[in-house]
């Protein structure tokens, strides 16, 4: 497929089972994750394509309108206040693009994981709740359900029984801890499967955090 975003691949043996797609945060890229791939346990899964896609650049207005890698604006520090529909959307067909892309190579969408951080995490869930198939599962760190107002409508009912991991620092300074449990909050109350798990920590990963994304990939891809 010629239109999907640059990225980067990384396949953890010849024949690969499963898929993730990791997004990147606000102004990185794909290689922002790419050591996940050595520091996460994957002992006793099959092979694992990873797949970090670069965003497309465009003018952020929060950030002056400086030009970088961004999934969709950001017009304030308020996330939820006035959102860039149009553009989680466009995002929203191009992460889909990788998965039709996955199916088409053969791993089915239930042996597919959508995951991100921030910006990224936002799009895997506006993605991964939408998708008309169940996957593998939602990995969702340091980010928001972005939308919200919409995705009690807007949901497939295939997603309903993909599993959720949602991670989040207490002391997150870019994304409020309060607007991420109330993006938990508003995902169990449509029923969805949902672990969660926060840190004594900003907006960034901890080892703790880790071992807990490790020790969910194995329980979702047993």
């Amino acid at each position: 497929m010629s239109d999907l975003l640059e990225h980067i691949q990384i396949e953890t043996n010849d024949n690969p089972e499963i898929a993730i797609i990791w997004m990147h945060g606000l102004g990185a890229d794909g290689n922002d994750f790419v050591p996940m791939v050595r520091e996460l346990d994957l002992a006793g899964l099959p092979g694992i394509r990873f797949i970090f896609p670069h965003a497309n650049t465009m003018p952020v207005t929060i950030s002056n309108g400086y030009v970088m890698r961004s999934w969709y604006d950001i017009t304030g520090l308020e996330l939820g206040r006035r959102e860039d529909e149009n553009g989680l959307r466009a995002s929203q067909k191009d992460i889909e693009a990788f998965i039709e892309r996955e199916k088409a190579r053969g791993i089915p969408a239930s042996r597919i994981i959508l995951a991100g951080f921030s910006q990224g995490c936002a799009m895997a869930i506006q993605t991964g709740l939408r998708h008309p198939e169940p996957l593998a599962g939602l990995l969702c760190l340091s980010g928001y359900v972005p939308l919200s107002a919409n995705v009690a409508t807007e949901r497939s009912d295939a997603s309903k029984s993909t599993p959720i991991f949602m991670a989040h620092g207490r002391y997150d300074n870019v994304v409020p801890f309060n607007r991420a449990e109330a993006s938990r909050d508003l995902l169990v109350s449509l029923g969805y499967r949902l672990e969660w798990h926060e840190y004594a920590m900003q907006h960034t990963l901890c080892l703790e955090e880790v071992q807990h994304i490790s020790a969910w990939l194995k329980k979702v891809l047993d």
